[in-house]
C-alpha cells in the first residue's frame, strides 16, 4: 500500500475476526514502530507483544470499557516509555517519541490488511497504575498506551479530515 493511501484511509477498527497473526507480521509491526524518530535518538521505547487470550482479557479489564475489543483481538501491543533513556534535557519528550512509534505501527498494521486502534493508557492514574501492576513493570516503565490488533471484521470508510480553517500561513 503506498505511503499516502494508508495515512489516509487507515481507520480504528475494533471488531476482528478469530485468524492468527503471524510471528514474521508481528516483527514487521515492531520494526516500523521502532523506526520512528526520537528525541536526540534516544528510542526510548520498550513493548510488550500480548498473545494469550487470558493476558489480553485481563488487560481489557484493567482498561475498563475502552478495551472490550481486546476480548476479540488476535495480538495487542503494550506500548511503553523507559524513563531510564528519556532524553535528559527533556525527559517529558518520551511521550512524543511513544507517539510516533504508535503512530508507525498503526500505519504499518493498517498497510498490512490488520486493523488497529489506539487505546489510551497515559496519563490516566487508574489506566497506567492497573497496566503496570498486570505486567510488574519496573519502576522507570510508563505504559504508554495499547495497540488491539486483529484482521477486521468491519469496514470502514476513510475520514476526510482535512480543514482547510485550521491551516494559517506565515502567521495566525
Amino acid at each position: 500500500m503506498e505511503a499516502i493511501k494508508a495515512l489516509l484511509t487507515r481507520r480504528s477498527i475494533r471488531k476482528y475476526t478469530s485468524a492468527p497473526i503471524s510471528d514474521e507480521t508481528v516483527e514487521t509491526l515492531l520494526r516500523a514502530a521502532m523506526a520512528a524518530p526520537s528525541a536526540v535518538n534516544t528510542q526510548d521505547w520498550e513493548f510488550i507483544v500480548l498473545r494469550d487470550r487470558t493476558t489480553l482479557d485481563a488487560v481489557a479489564e484493567k482498561l475498563g470499557g475502552s478495551g472490550n475489543m481486546l476480548h476479540e483481538a488476535a495480538a495487542a501491543v503494550v506500548i511503553c516509555g523507559n524513563l531510564d533513556l528519556a532524553y535528559e534535557k527533556v525527559p517529558g519528550y518520551w511521550v512524543e517519541d511513544c507517539s510516533a512509534a504508535t503512530e508507525n505501527l498503526l500505519i504499518a498494521a493498517h498497510a498490512l490488511g490488520l486493523g488497529a486502534v489506539w487505546l489510551g493508557t497515559y496519563p490516566q492514574p487508574n489506566k497506567t497504575d492497573g497496566i503496570r501492576k498486570l505486567f510488574s513493570l519496573p519502576e522507570q516503565i510508563v505504559p504508554f498506551c495499547v495497540i488491539s490488533l486483529g484482521y477486521p471484521a468491519e469496514e470502514k470508510a476513510p475520514a476526510d479530515r482535512y480543514c482547510a480553517a485550521k491551516v494559517h500561513f506565515e502567521k495566525w
